[in-house]
Parts: C-alpha cells; structure tokens; sequence
C-alpha cells in the first residue's frame, strides 16, 4: 500500500489548474502534480543531474501552469 502526503497550493491555482487539465486525460489537480514531479525526478535521476537550462525549462513550464511566481 503507498503511503500519500499531502501538498497544499492556493485555490486559485487549483481553480486554474482545473481549468487547464479539462478535457485532457488528467482527471484531477494531484493527478497533473505527480505527473509533472514524477517527470522531473525521472529525468534527475536518468541523467544524474539536472542542467541548468533543463531545470530553467521546468521551471518555465511550472511558472506558465501558475506553480511559480
């Protein structure tokens, strides 16, 4: 059995996040964050560590979801 914790981000993220993953094959807000943290520490751990291009990437696609500021 996994063990879960649990993340806490704005409601109007959450609004948005919504929003965004209507009609896609996410069906909810913690579906889409284990997906995109499970990418980024599969490819941390493929590739040892991540290249500053490569994290400035995530980061720019976690910022354009509204994850970051």
């Amino acid at each position: 059995m996994t063990d879960y914790t649990t993340v806490s981000i704005p409601k109007d993220l959450a609004d948005r996040v919504d929003e965004t993953i209507e009609g896609t094959s996410f069906q909810s807000t913690s579906d889409l964050v284990r997906f995109l943290l499970r990418s980024i520490v599969i490819k941390h751990q493929q590739e040892d560590q991540l290249s500053e291009a490569e994290f400035e990437e995530i980061a720019s696609q976690l910022r354009d979801l509204g994850y970051l500021e």
